[in-house]
C-alpha cells in the first residue's frame, strides 16, 4: 500500500483544521438558537409553540445535504445584488454552510434541551417567580441551566453528529477534510491511504468530543450530586 507524501498529510491537515472551525461556528451557532427556541416554546401563548413546532419538524424532515444545497443556490439569489457579490467575493460556500448546518442541528439540539426541561421539577420555576424574578431571569438562571446539565449525553451525540456532518459541505465547494481527501485520491488513485488517513482523523476528533463530554457530565453529576446531599 501507497503511504501519503508529507504534502499530501499538510493538505489534509489542512482540512481537517477548516473541519474543526466548521464544526466549532456551527456549534456555537447551533447551541445558542436552540436555547431561543427552548425558551420561545415555554411561553404561554399558542403561536409562539406553533412557530417552533413547524421549525423543529421542518428540519427534522428535509434531508441536510437539501438544505445546504438551497442555502447555497436558492437563498442568494434572494440578496441586493451588491450584497450578494460581496458575499461569494468573501467565502460565500463557507459562511452558508455554517448557517444551513446551524439551523438543521439547532433543531434537534432544541428538542433535546427540552427533555432535560422536563426533568425539572415546575415548583422551581414557580420559586423562582415568587421571589421577585421575570420569566427571562427564571429562564436564563434556573431553568435552563439545570435543563443543559440534565442534557449533556443527548448534546454530546449531538455534537458527534454535526462534527461528522460538516462532510456534507464539500457538496458546495467548502474545502474541508472530506474535500480535501477526494480531491487526493482522484489525483493519486490511493484509496486506501487517503481515506484511512481521513478516517484516522474523524476518529481522533470524535474520541475528543466524547472525552470532553465525559469530563462535564461528570463534572455536573458530582456537583449536582453534592448539592442534592
Amino acid at each position: 500500500m501507497s503511504f501519503l507524501t508529507n504534502a499530501q498529510l499538510l493538505s489534509m491537515l489542512e482540512g481537517m483544521l477548516t473541519t474543526v472551525q466548521l464544526f466549532a461556528i456551527c456549534w456555537v451557532m447551533a447551541f445558542m438558537l436552540a436555547v431561543v427556541l427552548v425558551v420561545i416554546r415555554t411561553i404561554d401563548f399558542a403561536p409562539c409553540r406553533w412557530f417552533v413546532d413547524a421549525y423543529v419538524e421542518f428540519h427534522r424532515n428535509v434531508p441536510l445535504l437539501v438544505l445546504v444545497l438551497f442555502w447555497y443556490f436558492g437563498m442568494p439569489e434572494l440578496l441586493p445584488e451588491s450584497f450578494r457579490t460581496w458575499l461569494y467575493a468573501h467565502n460565500a460556500e463557507m459562511s452558508l454552510a455554517a448557517i444551513a448546518l446551524s439551523l438543521g442541528s439547532a433543531a434537534y439540539i432544541s428538542e433535546d434541551i427540552r427533555s432535560g426541561l422536563r426533568a425539572i421539577p415546575a415548583t422551581q420555576f414557580e420559586a423562582s417567580r415568587a421571589l421577585g424574578s421575570s420569566f427571562l431571569q427564571t429562564m436564563r438562571f434556573v431553568i435552563v441551566p439545570q435543563a443543559i446539565r440534565t442534557s449533556i449525553p443527548p448534546l454530546v451525540s449531538r455534537a458527534l453528529l454535526l462534527f461528522k456532518n460538516t462532510s456534507v459541505a464539500m457538496a458546495i465547494g467548502v474545502v474541508e477534510l472530506t474535500y480535501r481527501a477526494r480531491e487526493i485520491e482522484s489525483e493519486t488513485y490511493r484509496t486506501y491511504a487517503t481515506f484511512g488517513a481521513a478516517t484516522i482523523m474523524y476518529l481522533l476528533g470524535s474520541f475528543l468530543i466524547m472525552f470532553v463530554g465525559s469530563r462535564l457530565y461528570k463534572r455536573y453529576r458530582i456537583n449536582t450530586g453534592a448539592g442534592h446531599a
